[in-house]
């Protein structure tokens, strides 16, 4: 099956549409997927859920999507310095489902590997078990969540193969790899596309069968959240 597609446009048509969820990969500013993001903006799909750690930062990645209000909901564990995403949340235009970090990376394991709920004792006895199954295990309560699934999942590589097997660096690797896993449809930007068997088969960190389609990324910023250097002697 040919999965290289020539542009991000191309990797994405036929796909998009309004209502969807998506999953967006990235940790903080670290692996989002720079390329797909401004042409899912000009495709104009509107009511979008996207699940994803955060929520970009000023006029880069989701905030995007934020500002032109295609983004009807949000499932996420950060909201950080992203002023639009807060005014959005505060002002109700936009509606959050906040989880602890570790328990959103779970639900989007989950979901890749078929389970559809878990029990965790994170969140016990706080809002973010409200409503939600409270059960006891060996004494210990523990909350039960549910797997997250979409029918897109936008993945940003640092390297892929045209079989579709990536490799990730450092914390992109955080989310990007389990939402490979966890979408209908997987499109991934890679920074750099190579032929199978250049990978050593144990440094392969998604294996081609989630990928559907790849697309060179044309968009590489690599920004800094918060600079922080020490004084100089």
């Amino acid at each position: 099956m040919q999965k290289i597609y020539p542009s991000p446009a191309a990797a994405l048509d036929g796909i998009l549409f309004d209502g969807m969820t998506i999953m967006s990969g990235g940790f903080g500013l670290s692996g989002n997927p720079e390329s797909l993001i401004p042409e899912i903006k000009v495709s104009g799909v509107k009511g979008l859920t996207v699940i994803s750690n955060n929520a970009g930062a000023d006029g880069f990645g989701l905030w995007m999507l934020l500002q032109t209000r295609q983004i009807a909901k949000m499932i996420s564990s950060y909201v950080g310095d992203n002023k639009l995403f807060e005014q959005q949340y505060l002002s109700g235009e936009l509606e959050l489902e906040l989880n602890p970090q570790g328990t959103l990376a779970e639900r989007i394991r989950a979901g890749g590997a078929g389970i559809p709920a878990f029990y965790t004792k994170t969140g016990v006895g706080t809002v973010v078990a409200d409503g939600k199954p409270v059960e006891a295990f060996e004494g210990e309560d523990y909350v039960r969540e549910t797997w997250l699934r979409a029918d897109l999942s936008i993945i940003k590589a640092w390297r892929a193969d045209t079989a579709g097997n990536l490799m990730f660096r450092k914390t992109a690797r955080n989310f990007n790899a389990p939402m490979a896993t966890a979408g209908k449809i997987t499109v991934v930007e890679a920074e750099e596309i190579v032929e199978p068997g250049t990978f050593d088969q144990d440094a392969i960190h998604v294996p081609g069968i989630y990928v559907n389609r790849i697309v060179k990324s044309t968009i590489n910023e690599k920004r800094i959240e918060k600079l922080t250097v020490r004084e100089r002697a």
